[in-house]
């Protein structure tokens, strides 16, 4: 039975939504700025596939006979975050956006966490770099042991502290207990951020990371599918994002290179369900790593890395499986500041079966990705979007 094989590219923009200079982002171009920054992008596989033919992209020309399907999609939810981004793809479009925090989070609800965890008081409450605050409140976690609370230009309420320090355990249960805090006020998710420290003496994130995400308030296309029997595999922080509703298997990994490295064989074990199935995939260093801390080059081998590794798991696909590369949002490691971008997202489809490709042209949502993974399992289309199925397969 067919696969359908998503992976979403954290962070994967290409170009300013019409509305950006409403967030800021006027100017933004993940893909392009960062192609420019390094002096070209060197993607083999995705120039094949025709991403070179969805905008002008420094080292990755256009493709006049692309064996794979292109185009790029807009977001009609208001904001530019993970949750806001995957939840549309699968269908829920957001007219209100969740509640940002800039100037920190209210006594009240601080007040509230330190109380119900005993964490005894808590180091930040404000907006920052992730990776800025633990070399400014670091030592002093060492020495209280209250853990730092810090937020961005998300919806997010993101508690780092020290594995010597808070064990893992405690540290999810403490984001449990800010989850049911914040429901009310509509923040996405409440994230860990566990680190350690280096030989050198410096603060460094794991990845034992966990988010925490507010429950989708309405179905999405996951749900559907594992409704029917479909299997569904989440990969990466896919199954925290969807707060692991819809999932019938989750794989952790430990970065880009551990989920790109399984994926062939995940698709392999996949073709043995008498169903087929879904595996959809997060691919987080290239947002968590390198766009947040605008490192342009780093942004740059990871792509070039994903484009290596596509090969392998395109020979993992059998004809009638499709493979779809899309990203939740952009994150320009040129722009300003160390938040997300408002733009486009590719749309680079592969299919075995077919020998040529289409222009898909720009999608008026990314929910036309949750209507094409229903049309390709045989379900009803409905809820917002257009399936791009017939295009692509």
């Amino acid at each position: 039975m067919p696969k359908l094989c998503i992976i979403v590219i954290d962070a994967w923009g290409i170009g300013a939504l019409p509305d950006a200079a409403a967030y800021g982002d006027t100017g933004s171009a993940t893909t392009q700025n960062c192609a420019r920054a390094v002096g070209g992008l060197r993607l083999p596989t995705l120039q094949r596939w025709g991403l070179g033919n969805i905008a002008s992209i420094d080292g990755v020309a256009t493709n006049v006979t692309p064996s794979g399907s292109f185009g790029k999609m807009a977001e009609r939810s208001e904001g530019k975050d993970t949750t806001t981004g995957h939840w549309e793809m699968m269908g829920v479009v957001l007219d209100r956006g969740f509640a940002l925090n800039p100037n920190g989070f209210s006594k009240t609800l601080i007040d509230a966490f330190v109380r119900e965890t005993g964490c005894g008081g808590v180091l930040g409450n404000r907006a920052a770099s992730g990776t800025q605050i633990l070399v400014e409140l670091g030592a002093e976690h060492l020495r209280t042991g209250f853990p730092i609370v810090y937020t961005s230009g998300d919806s997010v309420f993101q508690i780092a502290a020290h594995e010597s320090v808070v064990p893992l355990e405690k540290l999810y249960a403490w984001c449990e207990t800010a989850r049911r805090l914040v429901d009310p006020l509509r923040i996405a998710r409440v994230i860990a951020r566990p680190f350690v420290t280096t030989p050198d003496g410096k603060f460094v994130r794991t990845y034992n990371r966990r988010d925490f995400s507010m429950s989708c308030p309405t179905e999405t296309a996951l749900d559907v599918l594992k409704a029917r029997g479909v299997p569904v595999w989440g990969v990466g922080k896919i199954p925290d994002i969807y707060d692991h509703r819809g999932m019938t298997r989750e794989i952790h990994t430990e970065g880009n290179a551990d989920g790109l490295a399984r994926t062939p064989a995940l698709l392999a074990e996949l073709a043995r369900e008498p169903h087929g199935g879904l595996l959809f995939v997060n691919l987080v260093d290239t947002d968590m790593l390198f766009g947040h801390r605008r490192d342009a080059a780093g942004y740059a081998r990871a792509m070039q890395e994903i484009d290596v590794a596509l090969p392998s798991i395109a020979q993992a696909l059998s004809p009638g499986d499709l493979l779809v590369l899309t990203g939740d949002h952009g994150n320009d490691p040129t722009a300003p500041g160390t938040d997300h971008t408002r733009e486009y997202v590719p749309l680079v489809c592969y299919a075995p079966s077919r020998s040529r490709g289409s222009d898909l042209g720009t999608r008026g949502s990314f929910a036309d990705l949750a209507q094409t993974t229903r049309a390709f399992f045989g379900l009803p289309v409905a809820g917002p979007g257009r399936s791009f199925l017939n295009d692509v397969v």
